[in-house]
């Protein structure tokens, strides 16, 4: 299905059990949000790729993509709540080839996107451009909409040259841009606030293969990215007027030696990390009450400003074999990482995992065990780890306070997450076209991170808790081209609960006390129990088929009520928006939608292609609330009822 603009790839990912799409597209694996980590070309990018961070990358310019929640290999590390795998695209047709698509729909929303490549002899070059704009690029607070204009480009290249037989060297380079508004909430819009974001990333990467015999693989790869983001506001901002400038740098390498010999795969290598960050952060208190209901205290102070910078370095090694024997295949590996920004810190990992397939059966059930040592975000890492005096206006995970600003105090910096990931599961084949895959997984963690939304600004401070255990069970039913019928029912059950006390995170006023020095439990920001989604496809003819899906979401926690009271709540978010949050329940109301899709492919000839291809979302025009009132979450609206009609073209 068609999806809105920046979030093709997300959604994809969304369909899978275990994952849960959180407001502004942001992917939780398992419960966990900031530690999902994307891997292209054998490059990995771990920081938040959801549109509010970054120019999310494009469906189209990817080949293929794996996902993994569990039974890690060694070689995978820095971030483990999911690893999402992509390989670029690569047509190996000689001559010039490409595609085209174009998508028009609701909200003013236009996305296009084309990309081309020319191969010959040994050398294949290629290029994407993608262009979007919408007013609707995160999702707001109330049903107004209001100031949501978006806009994104993305351009990209590659290279691949095959020096011999043996041996080839591939090159890649994109540079992603977007420029969008804040979401207003309905006082805000009444000021006539205007805040507004960009974010920008430039990467190259190159990536060397190595064929030395028929049984052993080199593998060498290099990074270099740069990525800024940015918040201005307009003076008529409430209750705070905030600024952000952020910068960050990073190089990278990695190498592994693979070996097969007889029924084993042994993989060993390592890979280490520059980085370098900037941070500038400040805030004016414009607003003490909202509505007659206080928001800061007197004795808080009117400005904040916050300018540091700093550098990180990380580096692993692993080990790892693939055994099989017979019906049985086992899988064991190693991993040592070392971390130091704020902190510094270092870890061996090991892990484990088995199956076993009873053929008679069409049965595979399997096991894995990972210990995980998940280094910080990058996104506002030294604010959300800084010391800041106890009177500034905001508490960043302190006791005290940074010499700079007077005071001094105990650092509450936020440290690397370990955590201990258990799963079991089976899958049966039904029959040749249908398969059933479930699996119980239990995951506890120290550290556990999460972030904290300031406000209504759209930035937030990554934050972690003390510890943290999430349990859930999943369960998918695939129906691979029955006839004319394929389609795919999963659903998700999980439970997660977190420990105070918090640190990090970008608090206001007297909130942060009890959260940085508290004790007790409470509902992870992602615990939700249910959760179902499901899709089914009918092909009417060789060139048209329709499609219906749907999904239902229990609700997720109101972590805390805040300080505003229930008729500032309507005041800001609207009555009916307050009506889909069960206040004494402390969860959103459960939603639900149905979409339907239809295609045709209007011509086909000679390689030449041209589909079309119409959507239309939350077919009853249901209200939908994402999040409400939350600390670490704020409050998001799901689309109304939508509608997009796509045209793609290949040659």
């Amino acid at each position: 299905p068609a999806s809105a603009p920046g979030r093709s790839l997300i959604d994809l990912i969304n369909t899978q059990p275990g994952w849960l799409l959180e407001a502004n597209g942001i992917l939780h694996a398992r419960g966990s949000e900031y530690q999902v980590q994307y891997v292209v070309d054998g490059i990995p990018l771990r920081d938040n790729r959801s549109p509010a961070f970054a120019q999310s990358l494009g469906v189209e310019e990817f080949e293929s993509m794996t996902v993994r929640t569990g039974g890690y290999p060694a070689e995978f590390g820095g971030k483990l709540g999911g690893v999402i795998e992509l390989s670029t695209a690569h047509d190996s047709r000689p001559g010039f080839h490409g595609l085209a698509s174009l998508e028009v729909g609701s909200f003013a929303s236009v996305n296009g996107y084309g990309s081309g490549q020319y191969s010959t002899g040994r050398t294949t070059a290629g290029f994407a451009l993608e262009r979007m704009v919408t007013d609707r690029y995160l999702d707001p607070p109330n049903e107004g909409n209001f100031t949501n204009h978006g806009e994104a480009t993305g351009v990209s290249v590659r290279l691949e040259h095959a020096w011999t037989d043996s041996n080839r060297t591939r090159a890649y380079g994109y540079r992603r841009s977007s420029g969008f508004q804040v979401p207003n909430e309905a006082l805000q819009q009444e000021a006539g606030q205007l805040q507004e974001r960009s974010a920008d990333e430039s990467l190259g990467q190159a990536a060397h293969q190595q064929i030395l015999s028929s049984n052993v693989l080199l593998n060498a790869r290099m990074m270099a990215r740069a990525g800024d983001a940015t918040l201005t506001a307009n003076d008529r901002s409430i209750p705070i007027l905030p600024f952000q400038d952020r910068k960050a740098r990073e190089l990278h390498a990695n190498g592994s030696i693979s070996v097969h010999r007889g029924r084993h795969e042994m993989k060993a290598g390592g890979e280490v990390t520059f980085g370098a960050l900037d941070e500038r952060f400040a805030s004016i208190i414009t607003a003490r009450e909202l509505d007659g209901v206080e928001v800061f205290d007197d004795d808080v102070p009117e400005r904040f400003v916050f300018d540091d910078n700093g550098s990180s370095r990380e580096h692993a090694l692993f080990a790892q074999n693939l055994a099989r024997l017979g019906p049985i295949t086992l899988a064991a590996g190693v991993r040592y990482d070392y971390y130091r920004l704020r902190t510094e810190d270092h870890a061996l990992s090991p892990r484990l995992s088995g199956s076993w397939f009873a053929d008679p059966l069409g049965l595979v059930v399997h096991a894995s065990y990972d210990r995980t040592f998940e280094t910080p975000p990058i996104e506002n890492i030294l604010l959300a780890s800084a010391n800041v005096v106890d009177a500034a206006p905001h508490r960043a995970g302190v006791r005290g306070g940074d010499p700079a600003v007077g005071g001094e105090g105990e650092s509450l910096a936020i440290e690397p997450s370990r955590g201990h990931f258990f799963e079991a599961g089976f899958s049966k084949q039904l029959s040749d076209r249908v398969r059933l895959d479930g699996a119980a997984f239990s995951r506890r963690a120290t550290s556990m991170v999460d972030d904290d939304l300031v406000l209504n600004t759209g930035v937030s401070f990554p934050l972690t808790f003390s510890r943290a255990v999430v349990t859930g069970v999943e369960a998918k039913l695939e129906i691979a081209a029955w006839g004319r019928v394929s389609g795919w029912v999963s659903y998700s059950n999980s439970t997660g609960r977190g420990e105070l006390p918090f640190a990090g995170g970008l608090f206001i006023g007297d909130e942060a006390d009890e959260l940085l020095e508290g004790e007790g439990s409470f509902r992870l920001s992602q615990d939700q129990r249910h959760t179902a989604r499901a899709r089914g496809r009918v092909a009417l003819s060789p060139r048209t088929w329709v499609a219906l899906s749907g999904v239902y979401n229990s609700g997720l926690p109101i972590e805390v009520e805040g300080v505003f009271d229930a008729d500032l709540l309507v005041q800001q978010y609207g009555a009916a928006v307050v009506e889909q949050a069960d206040l004494e329940g402390g969860r959103v109301r459960a939603s639900w939608s149905l979409d339907a899709s239809a295609g045709a492919t209007l011509f086909s000839s000679g390689g030449r292609t041209l589909r079309m291809q119409a959507d239309v979302f939350n077919l009853t025009d249901r209200l939908n609330v994402i999040n409400f009132a939350g600390l670490l979450s704020g409050t998001a609206v799901a689309p109304r009822r939508a509608i997009t009609v796509r045209l793609h073209a290949g040659f």
